[in-house]
């Protein structure tokens, strides 16, 4: 079977990690009978540079196409304008807009080869950190109305957080059956005692679970939430919220880990079609070095065999290769630590590479 993937290096390092999260699937296809084929577009900074839009119409053609979105990072310095009409981060936006992404599948697991590397000290990561952060994707402050005015001659701004029913329940229905994939238990984040909008949620919860009675369902404020996770992170399993906490949540949830360059994500809608994506963004400042690490975005291509094709066989033997490389001591800088072998971006995706090669 070829299974169509439209590609978009962007800006930065994604090139780079996607030239090697490309070697990893095509090691995957050569190994397993399977075909990729990519189709290589454009998005992000470099869009706007060539076609005066972060986003062009070409490109999202070709996701609408394609069975499968494979994103390496948008944005940098040379287009970091926040009050510019057209930025690189619209091109994401656009997508998942465009594609009906409305959920987010951010993993944050502390490897125990990299134990070490997590700024938590020992204790709090002795009982291991896996965690899975269901974020809603499409609705929320960032969609809503918002705008400027002028309030009694003074300027003002104003940004809207709005969800309907159908909006909660697909996220949290998704949060629900995540909860019974893994240890059945699921966090509510949100800020129910201020807002209205997250009364809305606890409303949809309660009446959902009565749909899932094996799973152990808890509520918690977003800013206790955010403690909690430094204070005991091994407490979290599935965690489901609103846009704006999510995206917040789930880098604080990647940092626990030990580095942002080992976590990847996926942005799910109600087909098989999904796009994969590292969360480390464009790191221009290591931009062209070779340094860069490529397992965030090797294991984005193990949730994407796994969401989007179910090859769940794939996946793990993509698992199994990065977990192997790890406990054989081979490091890229973000992760490096005493005693440990450095290696750059493409000698990290060969070990891989020859790890699943290896595999039985």
């Amino acid at each position: 079977m070829i299974y169509k993937i439209a590609t978009i290096p962007g800006d930065g390092i994604g090139p780079e990690v996607i030239a090697e999260a490309v070697k990893i699937l095509n090691v995957i296809g050569e190994k397993y009978n399977h075909e990729f084929e990519f189709n290589y577009v454009t998005a992000g900074g470099c869009a706007i540079d060539e076609f005066g839009v972060p986003l062009p119409e070409e490109t999202l053609k070709a996701c609408k196409e394609s069975d499968s979105v494979l994103l390496g990072a948008v944005g940098g310095p040379k287009w970091d304008d926040p009050t510019a009409k057209v930025r690189p981060e619209q091109a994401l936006l656009g997508l998942r807009g465009e594609l009906g992404l409305f959920a987010n599948l951010r993993p944050a697991v502390l490897y125990e080869p990299l134990k070490d590397a997590s700024p938590l000290k020992p204790s709090l990561v002795a009982e291991g950190i896996d965690i899975m952060v269901v974020r809603e994707l499409t609705g929320g402050i960032y969609f809503g109305e918002r705008g400027r005015l002028e309030e009694n001659g003074v300027e003002a701004a104003y940004d809207t957080e709005k969800y309907n029913v159908n909006e909660i329940e697909r996220i949290v229905k998704l949060g629900f059956e995540t909860a019974m994939k893994r240890s059945k238990k699921l966090m509510c984040v949100d800020k129910a005692n201020i807002l209205e909008s997250s009364r809305l949620w606890r409303q949809v919860v309660a009446r959902l679970a009565k749909d899932y009675p094996e799973v152990t369902v808890d509520h918690m404020y977003v800013d206790n939430a955010a403690m909690q996770l430094v204070r005991k992170p091994s407490q979290f399993d599935v965690i489901v919220t609103s846009n704006i906490f999510g995206d917040i949540l789930s880098d604080e949830a990647s940092m626990v880990t030990g580095s942002i360059g080992m976590l990847p994500s996926a942005s799910l809608g109600s087909t098989n079609l999904g796009m994969y994506e590292p969360i480390h963004g464009s790191a221009p400042d290591i931009a062209g070095k070779g340094i860069a690490n490529p397992l965030a975005t090797i294991l984005s291509t193990a949730m994407m065999l796994k969401y989007s094709f179910g090859l769940v066989k794939e996946a793990e033997e993509i698992d199994n290769a990065v977990l192997k490389v790890l406990s054989a001591g081979y490091r890229t800088g973000d992760i490096i630590s005493e005693g440990k072998t450095l290696v750059g971006t493409v000698e990290m995706g060969n070990l891989v590479a020859e790890a699943i090669k290896e595999g039985k």
